[in-house]
């Protein structure tokens, strides 16, 4: 009994969570949090609030993009990034009767949107609506017409286009879900925006722990939150071309391939619960992909593979091109249901990722040689 115990302590003990109660409030404070495209604003005060115990210095750049830095003098940089917008919408249109037209601000769906409710960010503040849509009874079926940008709409309770004006709705304010934060069977965080904003909480963790294992870096690490990813990626191109970094390591989500009508064949075998993924393409920086890969059989944490045959669709591909060639990695947390407000992660891949970026950036060393080939 007393060897069968000792197992049995020793398991809790490689089971025990390393997030904290303060750690998942914040998340789920930053998950409920509104931040589109273009309109990160809150959730990049939140996101620095929560980092600055952990860190010497920040900064915000003229679009949104906020830093965290530790060690601003050293002259060797690394970066470790997520990005902090959501997809939304914007008010396009509205009609004399007070209807509201929309046009997409990042690939938000459209075949989710039909009764689904939202807010609209005006300067008087939230004002509530739904997405209106005929009932099942006056439909053809024969002739059913799918949702669509031309065809979806907002009702916010008003009659005229006057009266939707006087709550402060004009062309150009964002609109949102407001679906929250929930855990699911004790195993998936659930959310909106999860892409990527769990991404800004994971490398706000990874700076936690630098703090609290009182790690000593020999280079300047700078803990980045990129706006306008969802665009094209344009918050990360800006704020490379700022820092100038020697090595990026970027997460973002990507694809659980488990779930139906899933494609194994076009978007890999990739599974939630398997460990964090490690992208093989042009973008990636081989050496420090080796880095990577050896933090994680050394530490034994599980990792997934995928391939791209172009880019990566992610700020790694910023940051890999936008200066003069930033050595850069992709570790990305499996994802279910993308671009939905019940978007799904699971909670060990969320410890896994935090975990191998903290082991591989004690890896990287102030002389680290990420030269491609070495003559």
């Amino acid at each position: 009994m007393a060897k069968k115990e000792t197992k049995e302590v020793k398991k809790d003990k490689k089971q025990k969570s390393i997030l904290n109660d303060a750690s998942i409030s914040f998340l789920e404070k930053y998950i409920n949090n509104a931040s589109p495209t273009g309109f990160e604003a809150e959730g990049q005060k939140l996101w620095l609030e929560y980092l600055t115990p952990y860190i010497d210095t920040k900064y915000v750049d003229n679009y949104g993009t906020a830093v965290g830095v530790i060690n601003p003098e050293a002259e060797f940089k690394v970066v470790i990034e997520a990005h902090a917008d959501e997809i939304s919408w914007f008010v396009s249109y509205i009609t004399p009767e007070g209807f509201i037209y929309l046009k997409r601000n990042g690939g938000v769906d459209h075949q989710i949107a039909p009764s689904k409710r939202v807010n609209i960010h005006t300067d008087k503040g939230i004002v509530k609506a739904v997405f209106g849509w005929p009932a099942i009874h006056v439909r053809d079926a024969a002739k059913e017409e799918a949702p669509s940008v031309k065809n979806l709409f907002l009702d916010c309770g008003c009659t005229s286009r006057k009266e939707v004006e006087e709550l402060g709705v004009h062309v150009g304010c964002v609109v949102t879900y407001p679906d929250e934060f929930m855990i699911l069977n004790n195993r998936y965080y659930v959310g909106r925006a999860l892409d990527n904003r769990v991404g800004g909480f994971m490398i706000a963790e990874v700076a936690r722990m630098l703090k609290e294992t009182k790690t000593k870096l020999p280079f300047g690490l700078y803990i980045v939150n990129s706006v306008q990813e969802e665009i094209g990626l344009r918050g990360a191109e800006m704020i490379a071309r700022t820092i100038n970094p020697h090595v990026a390591i970027c997460t973002d989500v990507t694809h659980c391939t488990q779930t139906p009508m899933m494609s194994k064949i076009m978007s890999g075998d990739v599974a939630c619960g398997k460990g964090p993924v490690l992208t093989y393409g042009p973008a990636v920086q081989n050496n420090l992909l080796k880095l990577i890969i050896k933090a994680a059989d050394t530490n034994k944490i599980d990792i997934q593979s995928a391939a791209v045959s172009r880019s990566t669709g992610t700020d790694t591909d910023a940051f890999a091109y936008s200066t003069n060639g930033t050595a850069s990695a992709l570790i990305s947390l499996p994802l279910r249901y993308m671009h939905t407000t019940v978007e799904s992660v699971d909670k060990q891949d969320v410890e896994d990722v935090i975990k191998l970026i903290f082991e591989s950036v004690k890896s990287i060393k102030n002389n680290h040689d990420f030269k491609y080939i070495k003559l």
